[in-house]
């Protein structure tokens, strides 16, 4: 195997055991890495993302044992389905040693191994099976829609201020993290050329817009809130202002103003 030059030993002791281990099953007939893996961009932090390729005639059976699978290594410590990221072929797990590590798992049918988001590394393969299917497409992240988070702005604008009118405190706070990591991120670093990974290292990649994004962290109290939530606006309408989209005028006009009468 080839390594990257970001991989921290303790990562490259756990990574070698696990694809020696995973490869003797018959049932798989690749095992790649990717994330900061593929980006050569790891460090003492790193998770160490595993994409497994299956044979199509095994998944399902792979599916059901999958939790057989990895107890078979007896230092992980804990792991759970990835349900709450909307992708239930994931298994995310801790492994412990000399340094407890995350390691997500993710089991593919082998057809669906060309669908990925970055350039997955091949770390094992029976003959050319994995290589084969990732030549067939090329990587894609998933990229915001300004006229998706156009048209549910200013409705979130509005809800987001209700909470705030309510009392509802924390639930605000939750509420300006999702317009953080949905819509303000997501749209600044399409537009620098970055990968528009919600707030993922959104101080090193882009230090100037992180700056005024801090300005949307808010305390649990009403006049913090309302200036972070106003904060969120004028960071949107100068993302808005370098795409093409349908602006909703008239929503745009009511939820401001219904903001701005809370103050």
């Amino acid at each position: 195997m080839k390594f990257p030059a970001s991989l921290p030993s303790s990562h490259k002791t756990l990574l070698v055991h696990i694809v020696n281990v995973l490869s003797q099953d018959e049932r798989f007939c690749g095992i790649g890495c990717s994330g900061s893996y593929a980006s050569n961009s790891m460090d003492q932090y790193s998770d160490l993302d595993f994409v497994i390729a299956v044979k199509p005639e095994y998944h399902q059976e792979v599916m059901s044992q999958r939790f057989d699978i990895l107890n078979q290594f007896n230092d992980i410590l804990a792991a759970f389905t990835g349900e709450h990221v909307g992708e239930p072929r994931l298994i995310v797990s801790l492994f412990g040693g000399d340094t407890v590590v995350h390691v997500d798992f993710k089991f593919v049918s082998l057809p669906d191994a060309a669908q990925r988001v970055d350039d997955t590394q091949v770390l094992w393969e029976r003959g050319t099976m994995l290589s084969d299917v990732f030549a067939t497409r090329v990587p894609q992240y998933p990229q915001p829609d300004p006229q998706w988070i156009e048209d549910r702005m200013w409705i979130w604008v509005h809800y987001a201020a209700t909470k705030i009118a309510r009392g509802e405190y924390f639930e605000t706070l939750e509420f300006i993290s999702f317009l953080r990591f949905s819509a303000l991120s997501p749209l600044a670093l399409k537009q620098a050329g970055l990968t528009p990974s919600g707030v993922r290292t959104i101080e090193k990649r882009l230090p100037e817009f992180a700056q005024k994004l801090a300005k949307t962290v808010a305390l649990p109290e009403k006049e913090s809130l309302i200036s972070a939530l106003m904060h969120c606006v004028y960071i949107y309408l100068e993302l808005q202002q370098k795409e093409h989209v349908v602006i909703r005028e008239s929503a745009k006009a009511a939820s401001i103003d219904y903001l701005e009468q809370l103050q």
